[in-house]
C-alpha cells in the first residue's frame, strides 16, 4: 500500500526552541516533506483488530482510547504484541505530513508531537497547526481533516468519546463529530493575548477539562500577568462549569511575572478526582532574566502551584498539593500526566518531569513515598531554594557560567507509563550552557549541535521501593514517551528510531528506523502500532506510520 494522497496539514512557524520549552519538542526546518509512497505486500487491509480483552487489572486499557490509554494515564494497553512477536512489526501503511498556509512557502514545518488515539477502528490525531484528521487504522485512508490554521507550541491531541472528538486550537476548545469532522460547538476560554492552549483536553463523566497557558503560542515567550487556569466545560455545549487558578496572585508582580498551564490531560480515580501536573512558573533563565531582577527575585517565594502534582475534588476544590521545584529558575516544568496505580498494596500517584526526578506520592494524602533522579545531573536542584528569598540585590552565589543538566529541553519530557508493579520513564539528557544571561546557544546551530548529541534513558523503577530495577542507556534522546503493551515498553527517539524493550529485563527487542525524526508518543491498539515521524530534517519524510503484526511494507525511506 502507498502512502495516502490525503494530506495531514502542518505548518506552524512555531521556532524550535519555543517548542520545545512549550512541550512539544517539534522542529522546523528547510526541505519540504515529500509524499513518496510507503510500499507493503501486506498492508493490512479490511476490518481493524480488536484488542483482546483487558486483564483483570483496571489500569490496563482495553484499546488505545485516551490519550493516556485510560483514565488512570499508565498508558498500558492489552494487545496482540509481546516480546515473543514484536519483531513481526512491520509498515502497514503511512500518510505524509505536509506543510501548508504562509508556513508551507516559508519551508517550515512543525510535524506531530502528540498521541494517537484509536477509537473503532480509526486513528484520530492532531497536528501542530491544531488541525484534527481521522484515518482509517486498517487501510490508511484519512478520512476527514477539520484545519483551523492555529500554531501551538505542542504537545496537543485529541480525546474521544461518545462520538465526538475534543481538542484545542491555540484559545478555543472545540468539539467535532467523530464521523464527520463537522464541527458541533467551540468555546474561546476566557484569558487575555498572552494565554494559550496546547495540551489534549480531558474528558471524564460528561465534563471536559483544558488549561490555558501562560504563554503566546505564536512566539513561545512567557510574559507578564499570563495565568495558567484549568476549566471544567460542559463536554456537551462548552459551557464552563468552574476554574481553578494554577497560580494564585503571581506572587507579588503581575506585571513580570507568569506560570502554570497543563501539557497534558488529568488523571481521575474512581470518584472522580483530577490530579494534575503543572508547569513552571516565568519569567524563567532560558532567555535572560527582566532587567533588574536577577534569579527570579521578581517572584520570591515557592510560587506555588508551578511544578507541582496537585489533587481536586470533581467541582474544583483544592485536596492537597505537592511541589517539586519551589521558586523554579530552570523551567523544570512538572507536566507530565501523573500516574495513578498502587504500591505496597496503596493508591499512590508517580509522575516526572523536565526536573528529571520521579517521585512517589500517597494518594490519599499527598505525602512523599520517595524520589528517584534519574539521567545526568549536574547539582543544581536546590538553587531555585537557594534564590527563593533574595532579592534583586543580594548576592547570588552561582558560577558566572555553568552546565545545566538536566538542560531546559531535557529530563522526563514526555509521559510515564506503570503496568502496576513497575513504572517506565524515558529521559533525555540534553544540557545547556547556562549563565545569568540565559541559555548559550539558543537559536543557533549551536544547539542544533546539542540535540543532535544528546543521549537518553529508557528505565524501569520499582514502585515498592523506588529502585531502579533496569536503566538502558540510548544514543539519542526518547521524546516517545514510554507506552506499555503485555511485557514490553515502547518508545521513539529524537534521532528517528522506533524502540522495543523487554519490560523485565530491558533488554532491546526491535530497534527499527523511521522515515524521520521523532517527538511523538506511541499509541498501540489491536495489533498495530502508531507512530508519528514529524520532526523535518534535510532529505527525510515526515510520516504517520502504522505498524501491524504480520505487515512486510517499506518505508520510503529511512534515517540513517
Amino acid at each position: 500500500m502507498r502512502c495516502s494522497k490525503t494530506r495531514i496539514a502542518t505548518g506552524s512557524a512555531v521556532a524550535l526552541v519555543a517548542a520545545l520549552a512549550v512541550g512539544g519538542c517539534s522542529s522546523s526546518g528547510a526541505a519540504k516533506a515529500n509524499a513518496a509512497g510507503c510500499s507493503s505486500k501486506h498492508a493490512g487491509s479490511g476490518a481493524a483488530s480488536s484488542a483482546p480483552a483487558a486483564s483483570a487489572n483496571p489500569a490496563v486499557a482495553a484499546g488505545w482510547t485516551l490519550p493516556g490509554a485510560n483514565l488512570a494515564n499508565t498508558r498500558d494497553v492489552a494487545s496482540s504484541i509481546s516480546s515473543a512477536n514484536v519483531t513481526k512489526l512491520g509498515v502497514a501503511w503511512c500518510v505524509p505530513i505536509e506543510s501548508t498556509g504562509a508556513a508551507a512557502s516559508a519551508g517550515l514545518t512543525d510535524g506531530v508531537a502528540t498521541t494517537p488515539v484509536v477509537v473503532n477502528g480509526v486513528v484520530y490525531l492532531q497536528d501542530l497547526e491544531s488541525n484534527v484528521m481521522a484515518i482509517s487504522l486498517a487501510t490508511g485512508k484519512v478520512l476527514w481533516h477539520h484545519d483551523y490554521s492555529s500554531p501551538n507550541g505542542g504537545p496537543d491531541g485529541v480525546s474521544v468519546a461518545n462520538g465526538v472528538v475534543y481538542a484545542a486550537t491555540s484559545d478555543t476548545a472545540v468539539a467535532l463529530s467523530a464521523a464527520t469532522g463537522k464541527q458541533l460547538w467551540s468555546r474561546e476560554l476566557p484569558a487575555n493575548k498572552h494565554e494559550g492552549i496546547d495540551m489534549a483536553p480531558g474528558y471524564n463523566d460528561g465534563t471536559l477539562y483544558v488549561s490555558t497557558v501562560p504563554v503566546n503560542p505564536l512566539v513561545g515567550e512567557y510574559l507578564g500577568g499570563a495565568k495558567g487556569t484549568l476549566w471544567a466545560l460542559n463536554a456537551s455545549t462548552g459551557a464552563p462549569k468552574w476554574s481553578w487558578d494554577e497560580v494564585q496572585n503571581l506572587w507579588g508582580n503581575p506585571g513580570l511575572n507568569s506560570g502554570g498551564g497543563l501539557w497534558d490531560p488529568p488523571s481521575f480515580d474512581s470518584q472522580g478526582n483530577l490530579y494534575i501536573g503543572i508547569a513552571n512558573p516565568g519569567p524563567i533563565g532560558q532567555s535572560g532574566w527582566p532587567s533588574g531582577y536577577p534569579w527570579a527575585t521578581s517572584r520570591p517565594g515557592p510560587d506555588l502551584y508551578t511544578d507541582s502534582i496537585v489533587k481536586l475534588s470533581p467541582q474544583g476544590k483544592l485536596l492537597w498539593y505537592y511541589q517539586l521545584t519551589p521558586h523554579d529558575l530552570y523551567d523544570w516544568d512538572l507536566q507530565n500526566s501523573p500516574v495513578l496505580t498502587t504500591a505496597n498494596g496503596q493508591p499512590v500517584v508517580i509522575d516526572g518531569g523536565k526536573a528529571g526526578i520521579m517521585i512517589e506520592l500517597s494518594a490519599q494524602t499527598g505525602k512523599l513515598l520517595w524520589k528517584l533522579p534519574v539521567g545526568v545531573h549536574t547539582g543544581h536542584e536546590n538553587d531555585g531554594l537557594m534564590t527563593e528569598n533574595a532579592t534583586p540585590t543580594s548576592h547570588i552565589a552561582l558560577p558566572a557560567k555553568f552546565l545545566l543538566e538536566p538542560g531546559v529541553f531535557g529530563g522526563v519530557e514526555s509521559q510515564l507509563a506503570s503496568n502496576g508493579s513497575t513504572v517506565f520513564a524515558a529521559v533525555n539528557n540534553l544540557g545547556v550552557e547556562m549563565s545569568v544571561k540565559g541559555v548559550t546557544g539558543v537559536n543557533s546551530k549551536e544547539f542544533d549541535a546539542w540535540i543532535g548529541k544528546a543521549t537518553g534513558d529508557m528505565v524501569a523503577v520499582n514502585q515498592d521501593t523506588g529502585k531502579i530495577e533496569w536503566d538502558d542507556k540510548l544514543p539519542s534522546t526518547p521524546y516517545g514517551a514510554a507506552t506499555l503493551t503485555n511485557d514490553v515498553v515502547i518508545t521513539t527517539t529524537y534521532s528517528g528510531y522506533l524502540y522495543a524493550f523487554n519490560a523485565s529485563t530491558g533488554a532491546i527487542l526491535l530497534k527499527t528506523p523511521l522515515s524521520s525524526g521523532s517527538n511523538s508518543p506511541v499509541a498501540i491498539d489491536g495489533d498495530y502500532v502508531i507512530v508519528a515521524a514529524g520532526v523535518q530534517s534535510a532529505g527525510r519524510q515526515q510520516l504517520i506510520i502504522a505498524y501491524k503484526l504480520g505487515a512486510t511494507g517499506k518505508l520510503p525511506d529511512t534515517v540513517r
